[in-house]
């Protein structure tokens, strides 16, 4: 029975001892505010919105007060052709359907040159074919170094005859990787080793082979 009553008495000094009870007003004096456990989370835990990644990445993003007064330049409105009222298109059309041949001297393709000292109007002739073909070389198969010889030959042997007009071959390259090369040398050489040679040259008409063949007026004396 006095152990009970021993006891009781512990229990009661013990809830009569607060040695925190003033500790709140204390903290508030001094402006210490304590976290709250159960809302404080790492920050790696908490997602974030889509608006407050884009905010967080702009913040050091500053901007251009010259690109301002840029005038913005607006795409002006496409103008749409009728079909039935173009010229262009019905030709196109017809040159499609095999009714029209096209004009050569119109394609980037078409080469020709003249003397400087020969009237200008004989590259036109001699597309035209007012000139006879008197010999011709065919280049097709042969290497640039090969053509270039062969070449060479056949025009010294033209010259030695006193030929007038005759006609290389060289293609247009379509089946070329590298395009028209033997094309693009024949022109590199008239103008070069052989222009000693040559008075004026054009493309040839469709029937001799069109842009894969050239006439080639010669002088007739050196």
């Amino acid at each position: 029975m006095k152990r009970y009553f021993e006891l009781n008495k512990f229990k009661k000094d013990c809830s009569d001892f607060m040695p925190f009870k003033y500790l709140g007003d204390m903290l508030k004096e001094n402006n210490f505010v304590l976290k709250n456990k159960t809302t404080h989370r790492h920050e790696s835990h908490v997602k974030k919105s889509d608006e407050e990644i884009f905010r967080e990445a702009m913040v050091n993003v500053k901007q251009i007060r010259e690109f301002i007064d840029i005038p913005y330049l607006s795409k002006k409105p496409r103008k749409y052709i009728s079909l039935k009222e173009d010229d262009t298109i019905k030709t196109l059309k017809k040159i499609v359907s095999g009714q029209q041949k096209i004009n050569l001297p119109d394609t980037p393709e078409y080469i020709e040159w003249v003397h400087s000292d020969i009237r200008k109007d004989i590259t036109q002739k001699l597309h035209q074919g007012y000139f006879s073909v008197q010999d011709y070389i065919d280049l097709h198969g042969l290497t640039v170094n090969e053509a270039e010889i062969a070449l060479s030959a056949f025009l010294k042997n033209a010259i030695k005859k006193r030929l007038c007009c005759v006609k290389v071959i060289h293609g247009r390259g379509l089946r070329s990787p590298k395009g028209p090369v033997l094309k693009e040398s024949l022109v590199k050489w008239l103008h070069g080793k052989f222009s000693k040679w040559i008075i004026a040259y054009s493309t040839a008409k469709d029937r001799d082979g069109g842009l894969g063949a050239t006439y080639i007026i010669l002088k007739t004396r050196l």
